[in-house]
């Protein structure tokens, strides 16, 4: 039996993506595996998320893909490119709406952020296996 359901989620506003932050957080993204690809207005990121079950029941982690499209540039502070094997932890995700474009924040634990400016918000997450059940400690496996 799994801890909980696998998920495929999409964000299209703000209250989307709080629901995808919630189901986000604390789950460990390893540096090398954020990538923006410019040609394709993407930003990519593999993540280890904590799975948890309705009612008291066991808890567990899945690997998941998190994707937000129509992306036209990325900024990052506190956070070393030159370390990809750096493991991040995520407090939240937020939706900034403007006239023109969207930014994205993913706030990490410690400080470190990326910003998305975006044409519209275009997110999806999606777990890239069934979740395991056993400990809910995203730390112990990276991405």
């Amino acid at each position: 039996m799994t801890a909980c359901a696998r998920l495929k989620l999409r964000a299209e506003d703000a209250g989307d993506l709080a629901v995808i932050s919630a189901c986000l957080q604390d789950a460990v993204f390893a540096v090398g595996e954020l990538a923006f690809e410019p040609a394709e207005s993407r930003f990519a990121a593999l993540a280890v998320r904590r799975c948890r079950a309705a009612e008291g029941g066991p808890e567990g982690q899945a690997a998941a893909a998190l994707r937000f499209d129509s992306v036209s540039a990325v900024k990052m502070r506190g956070i070393d490119r030159a370390q990809p094997a750096r493991v991040l932890q995520l407090a939240g995700i937020v939706a900034e709406p403007g006239r023109r474009r969207t930014v994205v924040r993913l706030l990490f634990r410690d400080g470190p952020e990326i910003w998305l400016e975006a044409e519209a918000l275009a997110c999806r997450l999606q777990d890239l296996e069934d979740p395991r059940p056993g400990s809910a400690r995203t730390e112990e496996r990276t991405p």
